[in-house]
């Protein structure tokens, strides 16, 4: 449910009664994954999904039955048959569902779910935990947990069940990551056993856009589209104005690479760079490829691209380090617009995001859906 928690969070402030159903698996192909949530309001209003299309239909009536009975549902939707009536997933995976139902009325669970989603909502980090399934806990209870896990709520089981249950979703914290555990009655592995389903939710990842130019304004937006908290810096301040990126979350006057060193990135940020000049490209460059990021590009033409890397081994940056740099930056779409680039520059973090190879899915026997980034660094394509 964290997936939607900006509504869901205006829903529990104005008192609805609601059912969330949330992806706890997936087997094989399948549109969206765990985590992905779509929720019912007693009126009948419906925000977000679990399967693109393929099963809204009959989880929209799970929720409806969630919440007519109080009582958390499971349910499992595979392949569909050729029944116009059938529900099931047309790209042949699996996912199971968990439809969970929070009434309007006050409560131990409600109240900690409406904090869980509050925090979402603020962009904090958090885990959130249910019973997906087994009888080492009944349905219903919840664990919120924070990061260096701490912990509240209960599961309804056992107290070492609690602990065991927020020692495992803290780990997935730190990795980032939903989906299931399975733990026994008292937070072993052993006997009656309990499957949980665990949401985590992470501050959006940072884009930082350098280069106060036409292009970053599209980029921003695009950047703002896939969910970054995106900041353009630039050292002038004519070209560093809010009315110019009414789309960043903050911009920055400031030298590039100072602003750099000071601020803080992890390995989920994105580092594009569009100044085009080599006072800004090669001090910031020096310092951007010494971290850990998830991408660096920058933009130029491929003779600029490789004066730019010239400059940067006289500087002493290593070929290893160069190898990180992606440069044209963008995939070849023959884009023309700053619009088009952006949209070029946006593949291609994705593509380097979820691992895919930037090839057309028409005649390519790749995989529809990835589920990481690809293992090794290598260029996807340019734009001159």
């Amino acid at each position: 449910m964290l997936d939607i928690a900006d509504e869901l969070s205006r829903w529990v402030r104005q008192g609805r009664a609601f059912a969330v159903a949330t992806v706890a698996a997936v087997t094989g192909s399948a549109p969206r994954r765990p985590g992905a949530a779509l929720a019912v309001d007693a009126g009948g209003e419906v925000i977000g999904s679990v399967s693109g299309g393929c099963v809204e239909g009959a989880v929209y009536e799970l929720c409806r039955q969630a919440l007519r009975d109080g009582e958390p549902l499971r349910e499992s939707f595979g392949r569909s048959d050729d029944s116009a009536l059938a529900a099931g997933l047309t790209c042949g995976g699996a996912i199971d569902i968990l439809v969970t139902p929070v009434p309007a009325a006050g409560g131990g669970t409600r109240e900690l779910l409406a904090r869980a989603l509050a925090s979402a909502a603020r962009g904090e980090a958090l885990a959130l935990v249910r019973v997906a399934e087994g009888a080492a806990a009944p349905a219903g209870g919840a664990l919120l947990v924070r990061p260096g896990g701490g912990y509240e709520g209960t599961l309804g089981g056992s107290a070492g069940l609690d602990a065991r249950a927020a020692r495992e979703a803290g780990a997935m914290l730190d990795a980032g990551r939903t989906g299931t555990v399975a733990v026994g009655a008292d937070g072993d592995r052993r006997g009656s056993r309990s499957v949980l389903l665990v949401e985590t939710a992470l501050p959006a990842p940072r884009m930082i856009v350098f280069g106060a130019v036409d292009f970053a304004a599209a980029l921003t937006s695009a950047g703002r589209f896939l969910g970054y908290r995106v900041t353009v810096c630039d050292a002038r301040p004519v070209f560093a104005t809010r009315a110019r990126f009414p789309d960043a979350d903050e911009v920055v006057v400031d030298w590039p690479h100072r602003y750099l060193a000071a601020t803080r990135t992890d390995a989920r940020s994105v580092l594009c760079v569009l100044t085009h000049d080599p006072k800004f490209d090669i001090p910031l460059l020096t310092r951007a490829l010494t971290l850990p990021v998830a991408y660096i590009g920058a933009m130029g033409s491929r003779r600029t691209h490789e004066d730019r890397r010239r400059r940067l081994r006289e500087a002493g940056v290593p070929e290893e380090a160069l190898a990180r740099l992606r440069g044209p930056i963008g995939l070849d779409l023959g884009a023309r617009t700053p619009q088009e680039t952006a949209l070029s520059v946006a593949a291609e973090i994705v593509a380097e995001r979820r691992g895919g190879s930037g090839v057309p899915l028409t005649g390519a026997r790749v995989p529809i859906h990835h589920d990481g980034p690809r293992p090794a660094p290598g260029r996807i394509g340019s734009v001159a």
